[in-house]
């Protein structure tokens, strides 16, 4: 993920540490964070994951060996993984934990964690579903009627309201994780809100074609 943007790419972070498959989360451009004055508790953030976290600069080399070090430990099982804390609101949380109940009441053999199932379906997944309704519909059944509890409670579709859930679990980690300090402005910065001014970006921008195309024609015609 792009250490710069960290919010903006966790979204799709938690759905993947959501499947329990081994995860090594490589927190990449942390130079580009440090310029921005972004600095990360990563070690917090791996534990709040619950899997590995690994800085680097990948144009530079810099975490590479530890980062390929941490993912074939995490293949060869010498890692415990850890149960991420990554939960939703009590409405959502206790009928996820009813259906993941369910599912593992009925011992399916799913190709996925029974929890991951439980959430995919309550958000009306149209691939889960095609996994789940072979092998047992009453299930299907079942998760179509919780979906229906929470939306009642919400007023919103179930899968909006999982989706929202997770945008703001997402700002809350970021917000443990992820400090931003005072920073003096760098001139690329400074030169970024002149030419992006409403009134003088235009102005610039004209001066700047007109000069183009002098150039061109008059320096380009003499030579």
């Amino acid at each position: 993920v792009d250490a710069s943007v960290l919010e903006r790419n966790l979204f799709f972070t938690i759905q993947l540490v959501e499947m329990e498959d081994p995860i090594v989360l490589c927190l990449n451009q942390v130079d580009v964070a440090r310029r921005k004055g972004i600095t990360f508790d990563y070690k917090k953030l791996a534990d709040i994951l619950g899997i590995q976290v690994i800085q680097t600069v990948a144009t530079r080399g810099v975490g590479i060996d530890r980062l390929m070090d941490a993912a074939i430990d995490v293949v060869g099982g010498k890692l415990e993984p850890k149960r991420p804390k990554i939960r939703y609101g009590d409405e959502i949380e206790e009928r996820i934990e009813k259906l993941t109940m369910l599912i593992q009441s009925k011992d399916l053999k799913l190709p996925y964690s029974p929890r991951w199932i439980a959430l995919k379906l309550l958000e009306d997944d149209e691939e889960v579903k095609k996994i789940v309704r072979p092998i047992s519909n009453d299930l299907i059944l079942a998760a179509g009627s919780l979906s229906d509890e929470i939306e009642r409670i919400h007023k919103e579709p179930c899968f909006m309201v999982i989706a929202s859930e997770r945008y703001a679990l997402v700002g809350m980690i970021v917000g443990e994780v992820q400090q931003q300090i005072m920073k003096k402005e760098s001139f690329a910065e400074k030169l970024d809100m002149v030419t992006m001014h409403r009134v003088l970006g235009y102005l610039i921008g004209l001066f700047v074609i007109t000069g183009l195309l002098l150039w061109t024609f008059i320096l380009g015609n003499f030579l």
